[in-house]
């Protein structure tokens, strides 16, 4: 989206929605070229699907990504049995239901960047205050800007926790629809040529900028209708869910959903 340069060495600024849905989760809706057509039509340079547990879907627009002019970046929403954990950049999906520690160094081993999204959120599967504060190794950087809230109370004061305890920060839309992709995103600097195109920047070199906390962050609120909707939609979902495995002879319907709840939620 944007480029400039230092002294010593030429940076390209890159715009990536680190937090997007697609119909990978069991409360997703979108294949990943409606998102990656659409993420290229806004001037992002990239999104990272992180789906629930589940990387098929993200792997997929990695690949797809370079077609509509985007740096392809894998990712996965991780439940860990302290909430949620954003490992992007990695090409699997380490086990479910871990420790908040573990699951970092897992993500760390497998060469990924550890985000935390929506931090302090109970409702919404946060991980608390006090697991951030215990946790060695840290993990790399806070998620402080979330489209998908009603107020920007939560945003701040993640915020305030990263500023005060010195976290690189990052945004994301949080997106499960279309046009929510992109209402929050983190700008990115690699070391590049400022002309470089998005799809030709190399992905580890994405990574590591977000590793070192090479950040910032850009969004607005989706509107409270969007948001109710979602917000909605999962709930009937997980509603769905609770009825249909409880009945004999009947799949539990969606099957993604008990995959995506941490361990200690269920």
């Amino acid at each position: 989206m944007s480029s400039h340069e230092t002294d010593e060495t030429a940076v390209r600024t890159l715009a990536i929605d680190t937090h997007v849905h697609s119909e990978g989760s069991y409360d997703g809706h979108e294949p990943v070229d409606l998102l990656l057509e659409h993420a290229a039509d806004i001037g992002l340079d990239g999104i990272v699907v992180t789906d629930h547990d589940t990387i098929e879907k993200s792997l997929e627009a990695a690949r797809r990504a370079s077609r509509h002019g985007l740096v392809g970046v894998p990712g996965v929403e991780l439940s860990t049995a302290h909430g949620h954990l954003l490992a992007i950049g990695v090409e699997e999906v380490p086990e479910r239901g871990l420790p908040f520690e573990e699951a970092v160094e897992r993500v760390r081993e497998l060469g990924g960047a550890t985000v935390v999204p929506h931090p302090f959120q109970r409702t919404r599967h946060g991980v608390r205050r006090r697991h951030l504060a215990e946790c060695e190794p840290e993990p790399h950087a806070l998620e402080v800007y979330n489209s998908m809230l009603f107020t920007g109370y939560r945003n701040r004061r993640a915020a305030t926790f990263a500023e005060t305890y010195d976290y690189p920060q990052l945004g994301g839309s949080d997106a499960h629809f279309v046009p929510n992709v992109g209402r929050a995103y983190t700008e990115v600097d690699v070391e590049a040529d400022p002309d470089t195109p998005a799809d030709e920047i190399d992905v580890g070199a994405v990574v590591e900028a977000i590793r070192k906390g090479d950040t910032g962050v850009r969004g607005r609120r989706t509107p409270i209708r969007k948001s109710a909707t979602q917000y909605a939609a999962g709930a009937a979902r997980k509603a769905a869910y609770e009825v249909t495995s409880r009945m004999p002879y009947v799949p539990a319907w969606p099957s993604g959903y008990t995959s995506a709840q941490p361990h200690s939620q269920r």
